[in-house]
């Protein structure tokens, strides 16, 4: 569930914070260069500051300090709701993308393609 949080809050901030600044014209923000202009209309500036903020700043607060971080009021909401989400099962969402995946594409069994065990092992003879 936090991983799931972790990573939505990754997404959402890096779309948020995407620019769309054409560099080559002078007007590139904090008047920086043109690579750098690059680099921040991508949106990964506001993706790996949310990363170390959101992430393995709290990481280090609760390794250093674990019971004033557990003890707090807040994590105590927080932890529900990731434990809410792992309780759903929509952090095991990979399972939905593969069979979606499965569908749009149509893949199919392993037999489809190679064949059984047994079919494989009477061409080799």
């Amino acid at each position: 569930g936090r991983q799931l949080c972790v990573v939505s809050c990754f997404f959402i901030i890096a779309r948020v914070t995407s620019l769309n600044v054409e560099p080559g014209f002078g007007n590139n923000i904090f008047g920086v260069s043109d690579g750098a202009q690059n680099f921040f209309n991508t949106g990964l500036l506001g993706a790996v500051i949310t990363t170390i903020l959101g992430s393995i700043t709290w990481q280090l607060v609760a390794s250093a300090f674990p019971l004033a971080f557990l003890s707090n009021p807040l994590v105590y909401v927080f932890l529900r709701i990731c434990l809410f989400l792992e309780a759903t099962g929509i952090a095991s969402g990979a399972w939905v993308l593969a069979a979606l995946h499965k569908r749009i594409a149509g893949f199919q069994r392993d037999e489809a393609y190679i064949g059984t065990a047994e079919e494989r092992e009477a061409k080799d003879l």
